[in-house]
């Protein structure tokens, strides 16, 4: 059976002149399938996943429907503001090569003035996602009453998402006369009924899954029991060879608490969702690709059209809750010709999701073992090893070989027995007593070998040391507004003038403080969040130059101008809402029985606003 080509699509030919001038030439399944109907004028839903090619297969017949010059013709939803960008990129690509056609890229977590000056002056194209087409429609700046196409990508991420009110208010905003395209990975009911409601007479096409394309993934597993996971997870990235790792987990609580573990147990760890602004995120993804930072904890939605070349190895934390998703989380490695290692952690009850994902992907899984404490000193002391040549060409050594010959002039001290101790020292194992840990300093009291099936080695903590991390997956219940983490030495408390208002996360409190003030994040401890600052714990306090330093960083667009904190300012706060501090603030950790507890305490109730990208 012979290919088809571009040529046979029935493309007009300004568009296949930019298709070939771009080194395209045969088109993908969904782009076969797609293109002549939506030429056709045909409404079609989509079963296709990101990888598929699906943005030429609704974006050059968009382009087919728009004239240069106009109002806005076509109108791309996207569930978060990386696919939006995405997307606006490739058509804007495909216009460049052919017609004049201005496409403009909107979503939240930017400002609206550049977005409302570019549709005054007039654009052909909107791609965007829901929560700003809809706030740029209600200021009257986005009028859709033109509109020739409308296209839903990743459909199903934009419903759970809760943006299911949000698209039918644009949907019933579209002229009925619109050519109207659903894509979406899986067909979930209510997909299913969005279909049928707006759109008319559809062609269904449905492409293979993705599965053909994860042939450069080695796809691992690890059966881990819940309580494990961290401890499993810090073994795995401390003795990882990849560049960079992403880490998935289901939510963003889940990201946040995930990420402040990793950066108090030593690593370079970022974590991202849907909430994280649009400016944050992007130095964020900018970090990991300079390699200043070598984790990234991301849920599903944040983590959407993140292409990042360094990512060695994606590890699932908890399995997605659709099998489709799977595949999506391991396409972030094994990119520009690359191979990458997947590894999903298994509890003892998910066997079955296990085989779902084998049937899904035609791939085994290949079972791996965790990690030893063996190991993972013998993976750090070797790395030490590795680079002692490098040190020993930099010299001035005389200092180290004077000490030595001090310790070893009597013929009991053995060089080696001294050797072997630092390095024993170097990669965190003191002994046996205390095992080695993963983190980047510190130690373990205690090792549980086993757990209580007896087929896995995690790492546990002596009580005191392990109350924090047991109030941490305690707090899994509630919404959490502190950061329960060890504290060591006498603790201060600081505040910064970032609060609830701003929509601050802890998470991006401990970002702020420890990549600005190269702040250790286990010297931080309790954090409590009002309506407009923060009270923050640190251990041993700040040096002049490190306050500097934090005061000038920005969380939410506003500087945090940390300062130590002199109690109470009255009974109202900065914006005049009463509060009563010890209390801590609107809701608080409360390490006696885990997880966080209300109190009353006379603040105003905020509502929550729509989530907005």
């Amino acid at each position: 059976m012979s290919e088809l080509s571009f040529a046979d699509l029935s493309l007009p030919q300004d568009l296949l002149q930019a298709v070939e001038n771009l080194g395209f030439t045969t088109p993908t399944p969904i782009q076969e399938q797609a293109i002549p109907h939506l030429l056709a004028g045909r409404d079609i839903v989509g079963v296709a996943q990101t990888g598929t090619g699906k943005t030429a297969a609704f974006g050059l017949p968009l382009l087919a429907q728009v004239d240069a010059g106009g109002p806005v013709q076509a109108l791309v939803l996207a569930p978060t503001r990386e696919l939006a960008l995405q997307s606006a990129d490739s058509i804007d690509e495909f216009a460049r090569e052919s017609r004049g056609v201005d496409i403009l890229a909107v979503y939240g977590g930017s400002p609206y003035g550049p977005q409302l000056g570019a549709l005054k002056r007039g654009v052909q194209v909107v791609v965007g996602t829901p929560g700003r087409v809809i706030d740029l429609i209600s200021r009257g700046a986005l009028d859709l009453t033109n509109v020739r196409m409308f296209v839903l990508d990743e459909a199903d991420e934009m419903l759970r998402m809760g943006f299911a009110e949000d698209v039918e208010t644009i949907a019933e905003t579209v002229p009925d006369s619109a050519i109207t395209a659903l894509f979406s990975a899986t067909m979930p009911p209510a997909i299913a009924k969005v279909a049928k409601t707006h759109l008319k007479d559809p062609v269904n096409v449905t492409v293979s899954r993705q599965a053909s394309t994860t042939t450069t993934v080695r796809q691992t597993y690890a059966v881990v029991p819940f309580k494990h996971k961290m401890g499993a997870l810090s073994r795995v990235l401390a003795t990882r060879t990849a560049d960079a790792a992403i880490v998935f987990v289901r939510t963003r609580a889940d990201a946040e608490e995930v990420s402040i573990d990793l950066t108090s147990r030593g690593f370079r760890t970022a974590g991202i969702s849907g909430d994280v602004a649009q400016r944050e995120r992007e130095r964020i993804v900018e970090r990991l690709r300079s390699g200043s930072l070598d984790v990234l904890v991301a849920t599903d939605v944040a983590a959407r059209g993140l292409d990042v070349d360094r990512i060695g190895l994606v590890v699932n934390f908890d399995v997605p809750r659709e099998d489709e998703a799977y595949v999506h989380r391991i396409g972030r490695t094994g990119r520009a010709g690359r191979t990458g290692t997947a590894l999903t952690f298994f509890t003892p009850r998910e066997a079955s999701r296990k085989k779902r994902i084998e049937k899904l992907t035609g791939a085994k899984l290949e079972e791996v073992a965790i990690p030893t404490p063996r190991e993972v000193s013998e993976f750090r002391a070797k790395n030490t090893l590795n680079h002692l040549d490098e040190r020993i060409e930099k010299g001035r050594l005389e200092l180290y070989f004077d000490l030595l010959h001090e310790l070893t002039k009597d013929e009991e001290v053995d060089i080696y027995d001294v050797a072997a101790a630092l390095l024993a020292e170097a990669v965190g194992d003191h002994g046996p007593d205390a095992q080695p840990d993963v983190r980047g300093n510190g130690r373990v009291r205690r090792e549980e070998l086993v757990d209580e099936e007896g087929n896995f080695v995690a790492a546990t903590f002596e009580p005191g040391r392990d109350e924090p991390r047991k109030a941490a997956r305690a707090g899994r219940r509630g919404d959490r507004e502190t950061r329960p983490v060890r504290a060591t030495g006498a603790m201060r408390r600081y505040r910064v003038e970032v609060g609830h208002r701003d929509g601050v996360r802890p998470g991006a409190i401990v970002g702020a403080i420890t990549n600005e003030g190269g702040i250790d994040g286990r010297d931080l401890g309790k954090i409590d969040i009002f309506p407009s600052f923060s009270l923050v714990e640190i251990s041993g306090g700040l040096e002049p130059d490190a306050s500097s330093r934090i005061a000038r960083a920005t969380v939410s667009g506003r500087q945090l101008r940390i300062s130590e904190d002199s109690g109470p300012r009255g009974s109202r706060d900065d914006d005049g809402d009463r509060f009563d501090r010890r209390q801590g603030g609107d809701r608080r950790f409360d390490r006696r029985g885990g997880g966080s507890r209300p109190f009353k305490s006379g603040a105003k109730k905020f509502s929550k606003k729509r989530r907005s990208f």
